[in-house]
C-alpha cells in the first residue's frame, strides 16, 4: 500500500489568514487518496511535532505533499524551522541523505546527489494573494517573468538535496482578493488525479 505525508504550514494570523482553503485543498488531498486505497500521516507544523518521527514519516512516504500559504514569497517561517530541524537530523542520522554527494577520491560527483531518498516524491499546493497574471510576464514589475514554481524553487532544492523526485506543483492564485474556490478544487482534483496515475 502507498504511503503519503501530508504536511501543513499554516500559521494563524487573525483576519488575514484563517487558513481555511489550505484545510479544504488537504481534504481534498485526503479523500482522493484514500478512495484509492492510500495510506496518510499528516503533520501540522503549527501544532508541534517530533523531529526524529518527521524523519521516520519522510523515509515511510512514497510522496509527500506541501499545503501551505505563500507569506512575503516563501513558506512560513515556522515551516523553515521544521526543515532546518528534520534534514539536519536526517543529515546526522544519515537516514536522508550522507553529506552532499561530492567526495575527494571521484570529482566527477556532483554537489546535491548524496541523498537517499530517490524513491520518493514531492510536490507543493500553495495559496497565493497573487494574481496569476503578475507571473511568466517580463512586463511585470515585481516578478519580471518568475514563475510561482521559481519563487518555491529553495522549498523543492531542499528535497532534491535528499534524493526525492519533485513533481508539478498546484497554486491557487488571487485567493484574497478574487477567490474562485470551486475552480480551485475542481482543477486541483484535476491536478491530483494525474499524480495518481503516474503511480500506476
Amino acid at each position: 500500500m502507498n504511503e503519503l505525508l501530508i504536511i501543513h504550514t499554516h500559521q494563524l494570523y487573525k483576519g488575514i489568514s484563517e487558513g481555511k482553503l489550505n484545510e479544504t485543498l488537504a481534504d481534498v488531498t485526503k479523500q482522493m487518496f484514500s478512495s484509492v486505497n492510500w495510506n496518510y500521516e499528516e503533520t501540522i507544523i503549527a501544532k508541534g511535532y517530533d523531529i526524529k518521527t518527521e524523519v521516520k514519516k519522510h523515509l515511510k512516504a512514497d510522496l509527500i505533499i506541501i499545503h501551505t500559504p505563500v507569506f512575503w514569497f516563501n513558506l512560513p517561517w515556522i515551516y523553515k524551522k521544521y526543515t532546518d530541524e528534520v534534514f539536519m537530523e536526517g543529515l546526522l542520522s544519515q537516514k536522508m541523505l550522507d553529506g552532499d554527494g561530492r567526495t575527494r577520491s571521484d570529482t566527477s560527483k556532483q554537489y546535491g546527489t548524496g541523498g537517499f531518498l530517490q524513491t520518493k516524491k514531492v510536490m507543493i499546493v500553495a495559496t497565493w494573494n497573487a494574481p496569476e497574471n503578475c507571473f511568466g510576464d517580463m512586463r511585470q514589475q515585481l516578478m519580471k517573468g518568475k514563475n510561482a514554481d521559481d519563487v518555491l524553487f529553495n522549498v523543492i532544492l531542499n528535497y532534491r538535496f535528499c534524493g526525492v523526485q519533485d513533481l508539478p506543483n498546484y497554486h491557487c492564485f488571487d485567493v484574497v482578493k478574487k477567490p474562485n474556490i470551486k475552480e480551485y478544487i475542481n482543477n486541483y482534483k484535476k491536478h491530483l488525479k494525474s499524480i495518481i496515475d503516474d503511480f500506476y
